[in-house]
């Protein structure tokens, strides 16, 4: 519970700042890994909130007061409007009663220093493309993936060839002003990632 409690109590504290990477979901491993690393902690409380639009969140108090913890963790995510990330505060309960304005200050500050001190990953938002074309093509498709910056996911080449590309987003009206210049070139729009 960071620095607040340091100030409190005079105890140290220890941090995980843990992470979601973009396409990892919390489960509940992550928390039995932290258990397992801190045997005698109290409370493991947890905020994430995952996706694009951010609709998949979960908090948990983890023993503490209701809403002593999940929501000023959830909080600090919402405040800096992040996506795809994981708060985990392991708290040691060091004889000194907090009450709950003292929880909640201390869960906030312990995870606004978490995510203050973790180094943010912004990741655009992505589009998969499908292009269907002749071998005798190639060129000028590469030419168009380098252009856009596009990425390969898959490919088979053949006679007839099929690539799966993925380009950002803000791209996509661009890309399509270009595919629409290139003859017998097929494509369509997969997914959002």
């Amino acid at each position: 519970l960071g620095r607040y409690l340091q100030e409190l109590t005079g105890r140290d504290m220890i941090l995980w700042d843990g992470s979601c990477m973009v396409h990892e979901i919390f489960s509940v491993v992550d928390l039995i890994k932290q258990k397992k690393e801190h045997p005698k902690a109290n409370h493991y409380c947890f905020a994430y909130r995952l996706g694009i639009d951010g609709n998949n969140f979960r908090a948990s108090d983890a023993g503490e007061p209701s809403g002593t913890a999940s929501k000023p963790i959830l909080g600090q995510i919402d405040s800096k409007s992040l996506t795809n990330v994981l708060v985990v505060v392991v708290r040691y309960f060091g004889g000194t009663l907090l009450g709950v304005p003292g929880l909640i200050n201390a869960y906030k500050t312990s995870a606004s220093l978490v995510l203050q001190l973790t180094p943010n990953i912004r990741k655009p938002l992505t589009l998969k493309v499908q292009l269907d074309f002749d071998y005798t093509k190639m060129n000028e498709v590469m030419q168009w993936i380098k252009r856009l910056d596009a990425n390969i996911v898959k490919q088979e080449m053949q006679l007839f060839c099929q690539f799966i590309c993925e380009i950002e987003k803000g791209k996509l009206e661009e890309a399509e002003l270009a595919l629409k210049d290139l003859r017998d070139i097929e494509y369509k729009i997969l997914s959002e990632q």
